[in-house]
């Protein structure tokens, strides 16, 4: 009875193996959709609980336009910058950001240390001031069809920003990469160089 156990779990381990590299492809793909953009029933942007778990692909400090520019106090404010994990990996093969890509903006105060004793002066991170969404979805959106977004942490979703917003000539015009700001990501900048991606523009910050 023990034996027959054995065997029996023996030959269930080789078939999940088995089924996990016959359905590798499948299994792909649905990584690919469960973590791009999704939509409330308005067609509002749901705001990704877990984008803090994303690729990171870099950190400024007064890369804001709008009105989020300014806050209290002349300090200027951070922006994280986060992106979906399948489209990172796909742009490092090709240069290129595949449809239902999207980033999110994260825009947070910019707080400071001064220690006078120690002499350990400088700035970090404070509470989020505002979140917006960048997303292509070339079925979805006619302009580029790239889209941006409002959000917040109060509510589930957001609204799109109109088209006529400045955010999207800015980007039309300024952009390296495909609608996007790749210019100020070093590591995805060579990668876009390397694939032949990357466009000369100038900086517009």
């Amino acid at each position: 009875m023990r034996m027959r156990q054995v065997v029996s779990t023996f030959s269930l381990a080789i078939l999940t193996v088995a089924l996990a590299i016959g359905g590798g492809t499948t299994v792909s793909a649905e990584t690919k959709s469960i973590d791009g953009p999704e939509y409330d029933e308005k067609g509002r942007l749901v705001r990704p609980e877990n984008y803090r778990e994303w690729i990171n692909i870099g950190t400024g400090i007064g890369m804001v336009y709008g009105p989020l520019r300014d806050q209290p106090g002349g300090g200027q404010a951070f922006t994280n910058v986060f992106v979906n994990p399948s489209s990172y990996r796909a742009f490092l093969t090709s240069g290129v950001w595949p449809d239902r890509t999207m980033f999110v903006l994260e825009i947070r105060h910019s707080a400071t240390v001064n220690n006078s004793k120690t002499g350990n002066n400088g700035r970090f991170q404070g509470e989020v001031m505002g979140i917006e969404a960048h997303v292509k979805d070339e079925a979805r959106f006619e302009k580029g069809g790239w889209a941006f977004f409002n959000l917040s942490m109060r509510e589930r979703s957001g609204a799109m920003i109109p088209t006529s917003a400045s955010c999207y000539s800015c980007h039309e015009t300024n952009a390296a990469v495909d609608n996007t700001f790749v210019q100020f990501y070093p590591e995805l900048r060579d990668v876009a160089k390397k694939h032949g991606t990357f466009k000369n523009v100038p900086e517009v910050f």
